[in-house]
């Protein structure tokens, strides 16, 4: 079967330790995640976590659906099919003299990025769209000499009005881990 790289997002607790069981469950399954990014979401105490993997289909829908029955995980769904809108941001340090300072601005403007910072011998960009772009952007400046790239993994978001994360709210039953009674509550720190 053919492998792909594949769009996982998942919304799940904002919570200490769910990243490492997310990630940890990925790497016993022998899974490399490529991109991974995590942050809050519309709703309070709920975090997104998007994550890149590259494996034919059968096998990352059986790794999916593992992923679903971690506790904290309340949904997780595989967009790459669902014609996702998907940006990554990353920054780049580029060696710069006076005589090449110009031509890495008119690359730059080529690209609608945006210059952060300017020092003597470099200057910092911004640069956001698709993975081909920032790969073309990054080929580009090799030729003047990259010192430090920064680059933040692509966030996916479907198009168009209700997402596969959300839920309408009169019948939403999300997967939440039992509470224990309140006499049943450890005093001892959470090391």
């Amino acid at each position: 079967m053919a492998t792909k790289k594949h769009i996982l997002v998942a919304q799940v607790a904002d919570k200490p330790g769910v990243l490492n069981r997310v990630s940890s469950l990925l790497r016993r399954r022998n899974f490399n995640i490529e991109g991974i990014a995590v942050g809050q979401t519309e709703q309070p105490d709920m975090s997104r976590m998007i994550m890149i993997v590259e494996g034919d289909d059968a096998k990352v829908e059986q790794v999916r659906k593992q992923l679903d029955k971690v506790v904290d995980v309340v949904r997780i769904v595989d967009i790459t099919d669902l014609n996702p809108v998907s940006r990554e941001l990353a920054l780049i340090k580029v060696k710069a003299t006076a005589s090449t300072r110009s031509e890495i601005i008119q690359v730059v403007d080529i690209f609608r990025a945006s210059i952060l910072d300017v020092s003597v011998d470099s200057l910092i960009v911004e640069v956001t769209g698709d993975e081909e772009k920032l790969n073309s952007l990054i080929e580009l400046l090799r030729g003047f000499g990259i010192r430090e790239i920064a680059r933040t993994g692509r966030i996916a978001m479907c198009r168009g009005g209700l997402g596969p994360l959300l839920v309408d709210e009169s019948t939403r039953a999300l997967k939440q881990p039992p509470k224990p009674p309140s006499s049943e509550v450890a005093s001892s720190p959470d090391w």
